[in-house]
This record gives structure tokens, C-alpha cells and sequence, in this order.
């Protein structure tokens, strides 16, 4: 289980992105977390696995305390957690495959890595991946001949190379058209489907909300707004979400 309790983040500038954000997260849930640009959704994604630093507050999984985590207990922990990127921060000149093993890099050893020298398991395991986003033949093409529902693909083929046990996905599909958002929530669907993998899921659009989502939170302001099932966010509830000249679409 993920624990988040009381979770408050002050950039420099006094900048209040999260105030006091308290939920919890069981163990092979799909959560959505909703909002719109500005409410907090990135930086509560990124304070799980300290990408941010909270200013205040606990953040427990497994009864593992992350934010009081030594670096060394920060780097085990984050072998653990994938992350999915809304510009898929793939290094673009490299092959695609060079980027899917960028997914062992805390699994090796540093000098083998900087040379790009990985175990067969390894090399079998990212065309593995590969396959399974349906890009294998793909592996030796450069990441900037790729179109972008593709790139994200390979971020996704990079995230399951860590063998993890919960998935961070922020804002995966917001550069996406609607037909490639689907697939790669599709992709994601079948992660915590099949591999039991917990997904905590930044979006916009509450279409996909609907069709992926087991609950959702909600943020506004930085403050949390809503905790539920999708289908519980009433006319009432999705106008203290995103403001009342909000209108409603699906």
C-alpha cells in the first residue's frame, strides 16, 4: 500500500504546489489523478519518488518510509518505481533499444554502463519489451525517427525494464492525439492487469478517467478536492474541480 499523508510542497519563491495532501493507494489499484495544468498533479507524482523533494508530510509504501529514505535506500526504492514521462525524455540521438536498457541502469554496474555494455538477460529482456509495445522492429532505429505515440511507447518499454512494482505516469498522453492516447493507456491497462503493477496515472480528460481508472483523486490548487470512483464526480463535483465556466465533455 501507498500512504501519502499530509503531503506539502513550497517551491523557492514561496510557490504552494501541494498543501496538505493526504490519500492512500492499495496495492494493484489504477489511479487517476486529475486536475487541471497548475493544480499540483506533476509535482505529486514527482514527490513519491522524490524527483521533488516534499517540504512536508509522509509518503509510506510497504510501510517503507520514501521521504525519510538515506540516497542508498532511495535508489533501491526507485528500482522499484517505473516512471512514464509526458515528453517521453528518451535521449533522442541513441537507438531506441539504447534507450529501453536506460531501464536497468540501477541493476548494473556503473562502468558497464556508461559503455553501454549490458548482460544478454538484459538485451533479451528490452527486445522482449519491445515486442510487447509492438515496436521490435524498431530496436536499431534512432529515438528521433520515431513518431511521438511511438517515443512514448519506448518510455513505456524503458519503465517495465525495472521490473517494477508501481508505475508513475505523468501526463503520458497529453501531447497525444485521442487515438494514441488510448493506446498507450492501453498499454498501461495491461501492465497493472497482467503484471499486477499499482499505476498512479496524471490526466486530463475525464473519458479516460472513466475507461481506465479504478478511483480517482482530484486536485485544485494544490489542495486535494475529490477521492472516488470515477463515476462520483457529479456535476457539482466536476465544477470544484475545474472551475465553474468549465464545461463538461464525455
Amino acid at each position: 500500500m501507498l500512504k501519502v499523508e499530509n503531503l506539502t510542497k513550497v517551491y523557492d519563491g514561496g510557490v504552494q504546489a501541494l498543501t496538505d495532501v493526504s490519500f492512500e493507494v492499495q496495492e494493484g489499484e489504477f489511479l487517476a489523478v486529475i486536475g487541471l495544468s497548475g493544480s499540483g498533479k506533476s509535482t505529486l507524482l514527482r514527490c513519491i519518488n522524490r524527483l521533488i523533494e516534499p517540504t512536508e508530510g509522509t509518503i509510506l509504501w510497504d510501510d517503507v518510509d520514501i521521504t525519510a529514505a538515506s540516497q542508498e535506500e532511495l535508489r533501491r526504492i526507485r528500482r522499484r518505481i517505473g516512471m512514464v514521462f509526458q515528453h517521453f525524455n528518451l535521449v533522442t540521438r541513441s537507438k531506441v533499444i539504447t534507450n529501453v536498457l536506460a531501464g536497468r541502469l540501477g541493476y548494473v554496474s556503473p562502468a558497464l554502463s556508461i559503455i553501454n555494455r549490458f548482460p544478454a538477460a538484459d538485451m533479451d529482456k528490452a527486445h522482449a519489451q519491445l515486442d510487447r509495445v509492438g515496436l521490435g522492429d524498431k530496436a536499431e532505429s534512432r529515438a528521433d525517427e520515431l513518431s511521438g505515440g511511438q517515443q512514448q511507447r519506448v518510455g513505456v518499454a524503458r519503465a517495465m525494464m525495472q521490473d517494477p512494482e508501481m508505475m508513475l505516469a505523468d501526463e503520458p498522453v497529453a501531447s497525444l492525439d485521442p487515438v494514441l492516447a488510448h493506446s498507450i493507456m492501453q498499454y498501461l491497462e495491461n501492465i497493472n492487469d497482467e503484471d499486477g503493477v499499482t499505476v498512479l496515472c496524471s490526466l486530463h480528460f475525464l473519458d479516460l478517467v472513466h475507461r481506465y481508472a479504478d478511483r480517482v483523486i482530484a486536485l485544485n490548487e494544490g489542495q486535494l478536492v475529490f477521492e472516488g470512483r470515477p463515476e462520483e464526480i457529479d456535476d457539482a463535483k466536476f465544477k470544484e474541480i475545474y472551475g465553474r465556466e468549465a464545461e463538461r465533455v464525455g
